[in-house]
């Protein structure tokens, strides 16, 4: 029985990490669209409008 139940919970974890490796990359991929610009080059990200923080040593 116990055979069983670890062939099946083998099951659900491939079939639930396949899931969600599938939506990780959809959402890579539209990012990565959403960044590019008609002409294919990258547009200028959000943060690099934002001053740069740098550490303070004490």
């Amino acid at each position: 029985m116990s055979g069983v139940l670890l062939v099946i919970s083998m099951a659900v974890t491939f079939v639930v990490s396949a899931a969600i490796d599938t939506l990780v990359v959809r959402l890579q991929v539209r990012r990565r669209q959403r960044r590019l610009t008609d002409d294919g080059t990258a547009t200028t990200p959000r943060w690099a409008d934002r001053p740069r923080r740098t550490l303070v040593h004490h």
